[in-house]
């Protein structure tokens, strides 16, 4: 599993909001000047996150985008996989309606299983909050 440049930026994006928080809308200029990523990639990895209800996005004069909830409610995993859409480390896992015809006898699938479990678990138990206090 690796993850993509809209997995990482969409982290950058969503930590630069929290940072924010309670300052309302957040235009997508200053946080592309604060994390060196341009706007024009910005602005294509908003639909991911606002899809997922994980930020709220407004237009026009005082616009901008913001967390939809507190920086303590949203996981490192919601977000990469808002982005990623599937961080699942081999294909065969992803949708168990469709395991490989070889899937009982196969030797290797409860070892990325178990990965997929434990890379779930660790990114759901980080959220933004913990990021901003360093607990990471």
């Amino acid at each position: 599993m690796k993850i993509s440049t809209r997995g990482r930026y969409s982290l950058r994006l969503m930590i630069d909001l929290a940072q924010h928080y309670n300052e309302g809308y957040i235009a997508l200029k200053d946080i592309s000047a604060r994390q060196d990523i341009s706007k024009k990639y910005l602005e294509q990895i908003i639909p991911f996150l606002t899809r997922n209800n994980l930020i709220i996005t407004n237009r026009g004069h005082m616009g901008g985008s913001q967390l939809a909830k507190d920086p303590s409610e949203i996981s490192a995993y919601e977000i990469i996989l808002s982005a990623e859409g599937s961080i699942t480390p081999v294909s065969c896992i992803e949708n168990p309606a469709s395991l490989c015809p070889h899937a009982a006898e196969c030797l290797t699938l409860p070892l990325y299983t178990k990965l997929n479990d434990v890379i779930k678990e660790y990114l759901s138990s980080i959220t933004l909050q913990d990021i901003l206090d360093r607990k990471v």
